[in-house]
């Protein structure tokens, strides 16, 4: 998926039954890759935080990866809680200082897949669907997610910052940084 791409060019591009979970859920395309629609945000506000402004307490999305996708490496501010829902398992990757740890997420528990895990805040972290249709997730981010402390810098400047991982960052990044924010958020 090339998030670039308007949406119609993108939604030719998704097999039937994905493209069919992006029109029941109401789906946009996310600049990380994938396609997300934010499904909850806390009417509680938190301030004194060390990020800055005041945030919601909590937000909450939907978030498909089809097969073939990526979503590339990126950081919030806030620590971020993934569900997996349905479809393919999907190995979510994280990255803090010197180590990279993968986790698989799923509904195969004796397998060792898990469905849910939680990424800590400011930890870099990338995810990739593990099959041949499409990844349902959920994200839960708290304090409540914001655009405005969101990064993904592009490959370039993720090898500066990683060097120790550039075969991560070579594989789960895009050569130049898309927009920070979706222009259709549906």
């Amino acid at each position: 998926m090339q998030p670039d791409l308007p949406v119609d060019a993108l939604l030719a591009t998704l097999a039937p039954e994905a493209a069919r979970l992006v029109a029941l859920l109401g789906l946009a395309p996310h600049p990380e890759g994938g396609w997300f629609r934010e499904t909850w945000r806390s009417p509680l506000a938190l301030g004194s935080l060390p990020h800055g402004a005041p945030r919601s307490a909590s937000t909450a999305i939907y978030f498909l990866l089809p097969a073939g996708t990526f979503s590339a490496l990126h950081r919030v501010a806030s620590d971020e809680a993934w569900h997996h829902y349905d479809g393919d398992p999907v190995e979510l990757h994280v990255l803090e200082g010197r180590v990279h740890q993968t986790f698989v997420l799923g509904r195969d528990l004796a397998a060792g897949q898990r469905p849910q895990h939680v990424v800590p805040a400011g930890a870099w972290q990338a995810a990739v669907p593990l099959g041949e249709r499409w990844a349902l997730c959920g994200c839960t981010v708290a304090p409540g997610f914001d655009f405005a402390d969101f990064e993904m810098p592009s490959r370039e400047e993720m090898l500066r910052l990683l060097p120790d991982h550039a075969a991560v960052v070579e594989r789960l990044t895009r050569s130049a940084a898309p927009p920070a924010e979706p222009a259709d958020r549906r």
